[in-house]
């Protein structure tokens, strides 16, 4: 009987010490605004107005962490009559208010609404609508730096896309170009037209189709740390400021001129699935030897791969002469492409003994 109790009470007790510890470890994971506010010398702060934010970005309270979890769920000592009403109204399509929330860089802090972010978060909503005030962090950091230059970047153009570099100063060049294709809107049609309405052009019809091709040809694999938008700022300096190319792919190269509005107009008659990747053609020639009277049943099983131009049974020291065409992006090697087309396509042919390969350095066709 009494060895029952104190088992009873050992388990009562550890079940209080881990209630405690999972209090403790939530306590801790809370964001609270105060904390992060002193942190980041955030004092000075402008209203944003109302927009819809992530619900996933919204990460502290301003006061209230003692009744909420990380998550947003009511702790236990919380009556929780009033999250069940608002998530029957969010379900039901009801009109709730705006959120009232701080923004510190790209986090959000409830000052008013914790039961409607809780609801949110628990029925899987994505966005909310917020009315926001955002308190900008003075502490001199690079990050810091980076997020001040971005914030005016974008409440000077109006634009609502992440457009993230990760050097201090290049946000300038943005505007600059932004200011360029103003003029040039003014003078095409004739008629004012404003700084943020330049800036939505300027976004869809040149910043997105370069960033999407740079995307596309994985260019940013290259470069560890750093984002596409920095590589687009590289390549519009340096095609269309300083007139210095690059080779970049020949498919590029035809694109990418040395004017930014000529760059728009060749785009706008493309689909974002037309646009080319940063590829490049490799010709190669393979020499191969194989087991005899195989000859015509392996020329058959080359000739059937999309990469093989031509297949020749030939007299002398070699059997079969292959000429393919290989593709390669930015990142990778004629090496590389070719000898892995060549152990993964030829060698495990059945019959094949030895191959050599040739690449040629200067080439003369005559046009048929």
């Amino acid at each position: 009987m009494a060895i029952t109790f104190l088992k009873s009470m050992l388990i009562k007790l550890r079940n209080k010490l881990v209630n405690v510890w999972d209090g403790r470890n939530r306590d801790q994971l809370v964001k609270a605004f105060k904390e992060d506010q002193e942190k980041e010398e955030a004092f000075d702060h402008k209203d944003r107005g109302v927009c819809m934010v992530l619900v996933k970005q919204i990460v502290g309270t301003v006061g209230r962490y003692h009744d909420f979890d990380s998550e947003f769920r009511l702790k236990q000592h919380m009556p929780s009559d009033r999250l069940q009403g608002i998530k029957q109204a969010m379900k039901s399509g009801k009109h709730l208010p705006p959120v009232k929330i701080y923004q510190i860089k790209d986090e959000y802090y409830v000052l008013d609404g914790h039961h409607r972010v809780a609801a949110a978060k628990e029925i899987g909503r994505i966005e909310i609508d917020a009315k926001i005030v955002e308190f900008i962090p003075s502490k001199d950091t690079l990050e810091n730096v980076l997020y001040r230059e971005k914030s005016e970047f974008n409440e000077t153009s109006g634009l609502l896309y992440a457009i993230d570099l990760t050097e201090v100063g290049q946000y300038t060049h943005l505007i600059k170009q932004i200011s360029k294709h103003q003029e040039f809107l003014k003078h095409e049609t004739k008629k004012p037209v404003s700084f943020e309405s330049a800036a939505k052009d300027w976004y869809k019809t040149i910043y997105r189709p370069l960033n999407d091709i740079i995307d596309q040809g994985r260019l940013i694999e290259a470069f560890p740390g750093r984002t596409i938008a920095d590589l687009y700022i590289y390549i519009s300096i340096h095609q269309w400021d300083n007139r210095r190319t690059r080779n970049y792919g020949s498919e590029i190269d035809r694109l990418i001129s040395d004017n930014m509005e000529e760059f728009r107009k060749k785009m706008s008659n493309m689909k974002e699935i037309e646009y080319p990747e940063m590829q490049r053609g490799i010709t190669a020639f393979i020499l191969i030897n194989v087991k005899a009277k195989s000859e015509f049943k392996i020329m058959d099983k080359l000739f059937s791969l999309k990469e093989v131009q031509e297949v020749h049974s030939v007299h002398g020291e070699i059997d079969l002469l292959v000429k393919i065409m290989l593709t390669r992006d930015l990142l990778s090697s004629d090496a590389e492409i070719i000898g892995q087309f060549v152990h993964n396509k030829i060698r495990c042919v059945s019959g094949v003994t030895s191959t050599v390969t040739l690449l040629p350095s200067v080439s003369k066709m005559k046009e048929k």
